[in-house]
């Protein structure tokens, strides 16, 4: 079968799992499933942002971690025994370091690409952080608690680690560059680590180099090898493996080099790329095998405003080289499936990461601040979540103090009960969709009372004077706040580099529509429809806030108001 006829047949599939709308038949539930309850799973089986995935297997047990860049708490744990279904069960990293420099969003910066390895009977993670090298955090339990990061290498702009330890015992740490920090990149380099893998030791040795590397065969032909990145290093059959996707983010393909030494010489080729489906460039991730010996492979998918969400391919070897996915034409380059039989597993329940919360207790672990939060920014009593108004930017991509979690799926309904409680003038609450550009609805304190308010900044560029909506005066400060997201596609112009893949001139966005209740029964839109647009290396996140006004003095901050929220709520 040809590319062209695989996609044909496969069609049918993308309409009803990788672009439709999130339709849930077992309840209202508005979260995405990948789980179809009938031996087959679809494609993505993370719909939320887990950038740069790594996996490991311990016993039975499957755990998954992801890049967290300046978000608080850092580095995600998912947990999951069929590959399939996930729950987010902790964070590695309750502080990003630095502490003091990550008390505002450094978008782009902090925890990149991590890594996660279980030796010893302990979990370990490397993780980078571009402008400061790889540290390290190690726990006896996924759930933690964590250690301390402790610092392995201090080269600028090092980041994608890959721990691997051989048959001898030898430790060996693996990673890439980031061009914006260290002035190189397109480079795979190795060095030793120490015998309890808390330092690296000796040279570096470049063991891959994109530049010098012979084209590869892509499915729009000979392509050289560009922004290799995100190692993983592995051992099978004599054979030194490194996977590494090559390409760029959203046009690229996963690469694999092998070697028989582990310092090389390595040849490469293409083991998948997007062929005759929807998803591109499926980039960075890791191969993990079950105890009955299947191969599977996880990866992500950029998709703009939904960020950077997770696939499961399956995977098997061919003359010792891997193929991922699907493979139509037997050439040993393939595609991403979108559809599949599950792993043959033990049976887990139906899954996803939490979104709901009631907070009765602690706050679900989906919940986030953009950067290093003080100890009084958030609370929890008598079943409210309290939130101070906090001084800081009005634009909510550059204020950190959104509590904010991962988008639940492709398209659902966000509703949250907020209580506002101002004492200053410019105060205001809400529930807010953020990404480079944003939007809110909620209320704001104004010197004849409180009113429902939804403003939106449309466009990302600093100064662009925000849209606001105004509504009705809420003397009791209490309000039902609800958003309703789908997707939009947009056409945007062509990459810089050609060939390109067709998809990379569409991007995936999320139309909003805003609306609140004075009773929690009738829903009135207010504001115009809202597109968005992701963050830096993230998508857009959905949040709630309470702030003070910008020029609230620092000796006045202390005496501010704050907003209690009962619940938040997803539906579809």
């Amino acid at each position: 079968m040809t590319r062209s006829l695989a996609w044909l047949c496969l069609a049918p599939l993308v309409a009803a799992g990788a672009n439709a709308p999130a339709s849930n038949p077992y309840g209202d539930d508005g979260r995405w499933f990948a789980d179809q309850r009938d031996g087959s799973y679809r494609n993505p089986v993370l719909i939320g942002d887990y950038s740069d995935p790594d996996v490991i297997r311990v016993g039975d047990d499957y755990y998954l971690t992801a890049s967290s860049f300046t978000d608080v708490p850092g580095l995600p744990i998912l947990h999951s025994r069929d590959l399939v279904n996930w729950t987010l069960i902790g964070h590695a990293l309750s502080r990003v370091l630095p502490e003091d420099h990550y008390r505002v969003p450094r978008r782009g910066g902090g925890v990149w690409a991590p890594a996660i390895r279980y030796r010893k009977n302990r979990f370990l993670i490397y993780y980078p952080d571009p402008d400061r090298g790889i540290f390290l955090v190690t726990a006896d339990d996924p759930r933690g608690p964590w250690s301390a990061p402790v610092p392995v290498d201090a080269t600028p702009g090092i980041i994608d680690p890959a721990p691997f330890w051989d048959e001898d015992g030898q430790g060996w740490l693996a990673y890439a560059y980031a061009k914006s920090r260290a002035g190189k990149a397109n480079i795979i380099a190795l060095k030793r680590l120490n015998a309890d893998g808390t330092a690296t030791q000796g040279e570096e040795q470049v063991i891959i180099n994109g530049d010098t590397m012979p084209p590869v065969g892509t499915s729009l032909g000979n392509r050289p090898w560009q922004t290799t990145e995100g190692p993983k290093l592995y051992k099978r059959n004599g054979y030194y493996y490194v996977f590494a996707p090559s390409g760029s983010v959203k046009g690229g393909w996963q690469g694999v080099f092998r070697s028989q030494s582990i310092t090389g010489p390595y040849e490469g080729r293409n083991v998948m790329d997007q062929g005759g489906t929807a998803i591109n460039g499926p980039h960075q991730g890791a191969w993990v095998s079950t105890a009955a010996g299947e191969d599977w492979f996880l990866h992500f998918q950029d998709r703009d405003s939904y960020g950077r969400i997770v696939h499961l391919q399956p995977m098997r070897w061919a003359k010792d080289w891997p193929v991922i996915g699907a493979d139509p034409d037997g050439d040993g380059r393939g595609e991403p499936v979108l559809r599949h039989r599950k792993p043959r597993l033990p049976k887990q329940d139906r899954a996803a990461p939490a979104a709901d919360d009631e907070f009765a207790g602690p706050i679900s672990l989906a919940w986030q601040f953009g950067s290093n939060p003080a100890v009084d920014w958030m609370a929890v009593k008598d079943g409210q979540l309290r939130l101070k108004s906090v001084t800081g930017s009005q634009d909510h991509y550059e204020n950190g103090a959104i509590l904010s979690q991962k988008l639940p799926a492709l398209e659902f309904t966000a509703t949250a009960l907020l209580r506002f409680a101002p004492l200053r003038v410019g105060e205001r609450a809400g529930l807010s969709v953020h990404g480079m550009n944003f939007a809110w609805i909620g209320v704001e304190q104004g010197a004849e009372g409180m009113r429902v308010v939804q403003v939106a900044k449309v466009d990302a560029l600093p100064g662009v004077p925000m849209a606001v909506a105004n509504g009705p005066r809420v003397p009791s400060g209490r309000l039902w706040l609800r958003i309703h997201a789908s997707p939009v596609t947009i056409g945007v112009p062509p990459p810089a580099f050609s060939p390109y893949w067709p998809s990379m001139l569409k991007e995936t966005h999320m139309n909003v529509m805003f609306s609140y209740s004075l009773d929690g029964t009738d829903f009135t839109p207010l504001g115009a429809p809202f597109q968005t647009r992701p963050g830096r290396w993230v998508g857009t996140q959905i949040g709630l806030f309470a702030q003070a006004s910008s020029g609230t003095p620092a000796a006045v901050a202390t005496t501010v108001g704050h907003a209690d929220f009962d619940w938040f709520r997803i539906s579809r």
